[in-house]
């Protein structure tokens, strides 16, 4: 009977001798470089691929078209994971150390920040390397992972949580790039919300008929009044307000964000029509869920204010919220051990020099050791514990 430890040499030497078509899918994905829910090309090449190597996939998972669910093996325990694979509008780039937008793209198309590219690839070639394991040495059970799009913005996951996705599992685990290889232990993720205010104008209020002052007939038109407020205005109150209202809204000692983005920014084609519609969303995060509440009170009633200022109609339309993630400490102590097996991440010459190329690239003096020196830690709440 094989040892434990064999199994996870055999998941180990899986990715050694599979790290080549490792890095050319995981360059698949960057080029693709697709934004929240239009993933269709990265979806699909998880997809395919995973098929290749014998899973059952489902497409399209809880209504989202880029999402899915790749289900390989039989029994207990069911282990799962997730891939997300969205880029970020405004940092399209080449994979190489200057900047240059990939060819054929606008400047600002998507690009991976993170990057998702690699998030995705290495839980994908986590749980190919588990099965690898499995098979080779008869292991029953059985092995999950989720396309997540739209991380971003947090999109994917509450929807499949709500819809039951996640029901029945014996254990997840959840994984992101970092500069070293470490755990999170009492020390979580705080709340993540995200809300959409959308003001309408059907009906500009009539201060005046649009009649020129000049009773002149030839001097009189359409285009000689002022234009009255509307949607654009209602959109431009509601972010001062909220910038100005942030100051109060919670103590500035406590770890939150407030961020914003203009959706749709009161688009006119005509400069004397008042602006039918406009929408701004935003995104918060805090460690306790009061706190999200408490913000979500401010930015409701700054709505409300605005859009009647602004003779509006305000509609919430809530784009996701999540809980306070919770510790696990048993799982954290045992990705831990597995990690110490892996030891801290290692850099070859070439890795070397590309990171020093952009250290020149970036007006910066090129190191001879450019990767920071931090090997392998675990997050147990009062410090991590580096070995």
């Amino acid at each position: 009977m094989a040892s434990v430890g064999d199994v996870k040499e055999a998941a180990f030497k899986f990715i050694d001798q599979n790290r080549g078509w490792l890095s050319e899918f995981h360059l698949e994905i960057w080029n693709y470089a697709e934004p929240a829910f239009r993933e269709y090309r990265s979806s699909k090449a998880y997809v395919r691929l995973l098929r290749k190597e014998g899973f059952e996939v489902e497409e399209g998972t809880g209504g989202m078209p880029t999402a899915f669910m790749a289900t390989w093996g039989e029994g207990r325990p069911l282990l799962g994971t997730y891939a997300e694979y969205d880029a970020v509008p405004g940092h399209n780039q080449k994979p190489v150390p200057y900047r240059a937008p990939r060819d054929g793209l606008h400047p600002y198309a998507a690009g991976h920040t993170d990057p998702h590219s690699a998030l995705g690839v290495a839980a994908l070639f986590g749980v190919l390397a588990a099965k690898h394991a499995m098979e080779q040495y008869g292991l029953k059970g059985s092995l999950r992972i989720f396309g997540e799009p739209a991380e971003k913005v947090c999109g994917s996951k509450p929807v499949h949580a709500a819809k039951g996705y996640y029901d029945g599992a014996d254990a997840y685990i959840s994984y992101h790039p970092g500069y070293a290889n470490y755990v999170r232990g009492e020390i979580q993720g705080g709340a993540y919300w995200s809300v959409l205010f959308q003001f309408e104008c059907d009906d500009p209020v009539d201060w005046y008929k649009l009649i020129a002052v000049d009773p002149t007939p030839y001097r009189r038109g359409w285009h000689s009044g002022g234009r009255v407020p509307a949607a654009l205005d209602a959109v431009c109150l509601m972010y001062m307000m909220t910038k100005m209202t942030k100051e109060a809204m919670l103590p500035h000692t406590a770890y939150w964000t407030l961020n914003e983005f203009i959706m749709v920014g009161g688009q006119c084609t005509s400069d004397n029509l008042p602006p039918k519609i406009s929408q701004i969303q935003y995104a918060y995060r805090s460690p306790t869920l009061t706190m999200q509440e408490r913000i979500t009170r401010v930015l409701e009633n700054n709505a409300r204010a605005a859009a009647k200022a602004a003779f509006c109609e305000v509609y919430e339309r809530w784009i996701t919220k999540t809980r306070v993630g919770l510790p696990n400490l048993v799982m954290s102590e045992v990705t831990y051990e597995n990690l110490k097996l892996v030891g801290p991440p290692r850099y070859g010459e070439e890795a070397k020099k590309f990171a020093r190329e952009i250290q020149r690239n970036l007006g910066y003096e090129p190191m001879a050791e450019p990767f920071l020196e931090h090997g392998l830690t675990y997050g147990g709440g009062e410090a991590e514990k580096p070995i």
